[in-house]
Parts: C-alpha cells; sequence; structure tokens
C-alpha cells in the first residue's frame, strides 16, 4: 500500500510541477526554475497583433520563466494589461529555466533582438549588474517619482544595492516547514504548536517514528538555497563583507559554529535513524510526504497550495526552525525579479515602466498571491477581498507571510550579492549529501569551506579583482 501511496504521490507533484514552480530550487525541485513543463515560447495576446491597431502601440517584449499554471496566470495579468489601455503592446515570451534564458540573453544582449524586460532568479543578480547590459529601475523611479516605500520591505530589500533599485521584485517565496497534523496528532503532539528549534524538530521526530509505523521525522532537501536560509535564520552571513553589500566579498561569512550547527543537527537525525534522504529531490521529497512516508520537511512557501490541496490529511505550516542557543532571525526572499534591457528606445523603455508598475498594485498582486501563491510584493494586496477569501478557505496561507513580516531587517537576512552563488550552492548541496550518507563532519564542513571559498576567489580574478 505505502509502494501505492508513493506512486501516487510522484504522480501527483510530477503534474504540480507542470503548474506550479518559480523559485531558484535546484533541478529536482518542484519549485525547480518553472520551466521544464512547458517547451516553446508562449505569446500571450500577440493573437490580435495583426491588427492595424497594434501597430501604433508601443511593443514591450518581455522574457520570462514562468512554466505551466504559472504561465496561465501571467499571461492573464499580461492581457489585463494589455487590454487596460490602448498604448502599449506587451508580449510575453517564455523561455524555458532561468538558466536557458540567461544563455539566450547572452547571445542577443546589445542587439535588437533583445528583449525589453527580462525575469531573473534572485541570485542572478549580481551578474546582471555586472553585465552592462541593464537600466536601473532607480533611474525610473527617480524621473517618475515612485514611490517604492509602499512595498513589501523584506522583499525589496533584497534587490536594493546602496540605496539603489536594480530590478523590480516580482514572483517572490522564502522557504517554510510542512508537517502532517496527523502524525503529530498519532505522536500525542499538539499539531497546533509544531516545533520551533532544531532540537525540538529532533524530539518530534523520535515521537514521530516510534508511534507512526514506517513514516520518518523529517526531510531536508540537499539544496544550497535552503542551506542558505538556516544560515540566515542564525543571523549569519553567507559571505563576509556584510554578505557582498558593503565590499566585494572575499570568502564565507558564517562561523564554524554556524556552519556545523545545521551539519550536526542533520547528523544527529540521520544517526537517530529519523532521517528521510531524498538527496537532492525535491520532487520526491514532497512525494514522500504526500504518501505519508515523512511528517516534516522545509520547502519554498510557493508550494503551501498545492501541498494543502493534494495532501489525504491535514497539512501544518510552520516557521523555518533555528538552533535552540539562537534567535530566529528570518528568511531571505528568493524568487526572481524583473530588469528593464539597455539600448532600447526611450519609448520603449518607458512603456516596460508602466507596465512593470501595474504589476505592483494591490488588486494585480492579489491575483497573483491567490493565483499562485507568491508573496504580494505590495501588502495592500492582503487586504483585497480575494485574499481574505482564500486564507478564510486555508488560514495556513497567511503563516508563510506572517514569516516574512516577522524578519528581522540585516545584512543576514538581506540575502548575499555575487556572480558565484550558483557555484556554492553545489558545493553545499554535496557537503549535505555527504552528511546524509554518513560522511564525517569536520571532514566534510572543511573540504565544503575550501571549496566555497575558492569559488569566491575565482570569481574575484575573473573580474579581476
Amino acid at each position: 500500500m505505502k509502494k501505492i501511496m508513493m506512486v501516487l504521490a510522484l504522480g501527483i507533484v510530477l503534474l504540480l510541477a507542470a503548474c506550479s514552480g518559480g523559485d531558484s530550487t535546484s533541478s529536482n525541485s518542484t519549485n525547480n526554475n518553472n520551466s521544464n513543463s512547458n517547451s516553446g515560447t508562449s505569446n500571450s495576446s500577440t493573437d490580435n497583433n495583426n491588427d492595424s491597431e497594434n501597430e501604433e502601440k508601443q511593443t514591450v517584449t518581455f522574457w520570462h520563466s514562468m512554466g505551466g499554471g504559472l504561465q496561465e496566470a501571467l499571461d492573464s495579468l499580461v492581457d489585463e494589461f494589455n487590454e487596460s489601455q490602448d498604448k502599449i503592446q506587451v508580449n510575453a515570451e517564455y523561455q524555458g529555466s532561468y538558466d536557458e534564458s540567461l544563455t539566450k540573453f547572452n547571445a542577443v544582449a546589445g542587439t535588437n533582438s533583445a528583449p525589453t524586460i527580462i525575469q531573473t532568479f534572485e541570485i542572478g543578480t549580481m551578474s546582471m549588474i555586472n553585465s552592462g547590459n541593464i537600466v536601473p529601475i532607480q533611474d525610473l523611479i527617480d524621473a517618475d517619482g515612485y514611490e517604492m516605500s509602499g512595498l513589501e520591505e523584506n522583499i525589496i530589500n533584497y534587490y536594493s544595492l546602496d540605496g539603489k533599485f536594480y530590478s523590480m521584485p516580482f514572483n517572490s517565496s522564502t522557504p517554510v516547514m510542512y508537517y502532517n497534523k496527523d502524525a503529530f496528532e498519532a505522536a500525542g503532539l499538539d499539531p497546533e504548536t509544531p516545533p520551533a528549534t532544531y532540537e525540538a524538530i529532533e524530539e518530534a521526530s523520535k515521537k514521530i517514528v516510534e508511534a507512526n509505523d514506517g513514516i520518518k521525522g523529517f526531510a531536508l532537501q540537499a539544496y544550497g538555497w535552503l542551506w542558505e536560509q538556516l544560515l540566515a535564520n542564525q543571523g549569519a552571513l553567507l559571505l563576509n563583507n556584510d554578505n557582498g553589500r558593503s565590499d566585494t566579498p572575499t570568502e564565507i561569512g558564517w562561523t564554524e559554529e554556524e556552519g556545523k550547527s545545521i551539519l550536526e543537527w542533520v547528523k544527529r537525525m540521520v544517526e537517530d535513524e529519523t532521517f528521510a534522504n531524498y538527496g537532492t529531490n525535491g520532487d520526491n521529497m514532497v512525494a514522500g510526504f504526500l504518501a505519508g512516508d515523512v511528517a516534516m520537511f522545509l520547502q519554498s512557501s510557493a508550494s503551501a497550495r498545492n501541498v494543502i490541496d493534494n495532501a489525504p490529511f491535514e497539512v501544518g505550516i510552520a516557521f523555518l526552525p533555528h538552533p535552540e542557543n539562537k534567535e530566529r532571525a528570518g528568511v531571505v526572499i528568493g524568487g526572481a525579479s524583473l530588469w528593464l534591457i539597455d539600448e532600447k528606445p526611450e519609448e520603449e523603455t518607458k512603456a516596460a515602466w508602466e507596465f512593470m508598475k501595474f504589476l505592483q498594485t494591490p488588486e494585480v498582486q492579489a491575483k497573483w498571491h491567490v493565483g499562485t501563491g507568491y508573496f504580494a510584493i505590495n501588502p495592500d494586496a492582503y487586504n483585497e477581498e480575494v485574499v481574505k477569501d482564500a486564507w478564510a478557505e486555508k488560514p495556513q496561507l497567511s503563516v508563510t507571510v506572517e514569516q516574512l513580516q516577522a524578519t528581522k531587517s540585516s545584512f543576514a537576512t538581506q540575502g548575499a550579492l555575487m556572480d558565484m552563488l550558483p557555484q556554492g550552492r553545489k558545493v553545499m548541496e554535496s557537503a549535505l549529501e555527504t552528511i546524509y550518507n554518513g560522511g564525517d563532519i569536520d571532514a566534510t564542513y572543511t573540504d565544503a569551506v575550501a571549496q566555497f571559498n575558492r569559488a569566491i576567489e575565482q570569481a574575484n580574478r575573473a573580474r579581476g579583482n
């Protein structure tokens, strides 16, 4: 029966992967790069482009990486904008994953084939800034007198460098802990009081394994984004020099205690046989949760609606855990933002800016939040009736927003900026997998730090620093 449930759950997850996504997650995660579900290009609202009326409109080409259901939600917003006025025509074109889209962009940057707007994941921020191919949105903010302070502080903080905004946040999320309330009740645990610390998760996992046949207590995908989040929630930096925000990073920013605390936590659960090892495969981890094979796991808040809808038990959502000896600092924003591309006619850039502003209105952000699970960039969206109705139906959804808004703004929770972050994530994923498979803490940690610092050094050398 367990095997049948796992197969059914994996089928659901694969279906969800075609209808959800969006964070800068690894290639095996249900929230992975949004693109594996759809090939080819979607041009929203281009079926009517033969109209002579459209020939008079200013065209804006918008490259994005929203696949499946996210693409449908995005196309709906683009259609709404195009129909709301008669001066601008936005053509939304799906380009595959963030990595695939960036590869295509780099091939056409500086030519007439480059888009007006491109959606890029958060760890591509420094690469875009260093490319010399973008127009900082601060230029448009200043010229237009646009007020960014009304947007969600803990989201826009990531995209601000030295008080200057380079891109407009769009699809944003953070990790949360999902848990099986039924498994908690069977273990004599209070399903309304989920564990908040590493140590409490360990104890809860032991009780869950003892009380529930064939179920593990906890799973953590070997994914560099989650490593960064667990560091930030301790108030720890990923990179030195204030996470690369005061100067170019030269080495890691976390201490040995902060880094080893994560590895030691997982190692203890592996040895207690309460840990479910799914390696880097986020799809299998979510499928395992839905099949009742594991009671708790960490994943993007953007998965919330789909996990709740497809679980055959009551799902709880809780804040990201932290070590018992550290206060909770909060989370770093994940997802992507929208970039204006340089060397476009002034009218085209202005038209793109109008579209960006439209996307930040409360009404539009409310639809985006409810339709996708991503945060509303404009917090006024949470006062819209469509959001209130969604939260009344699924109160767990509000927990994701509460965690974001409770985050303490600091260099740790603003997130790291450097163009080597994708390589750094791979290093930590390998380290986590080594621990999952019984590796030694000291040797694994020492090797990971050396590799991470080497990636920083190589990135600096490549830029002539």
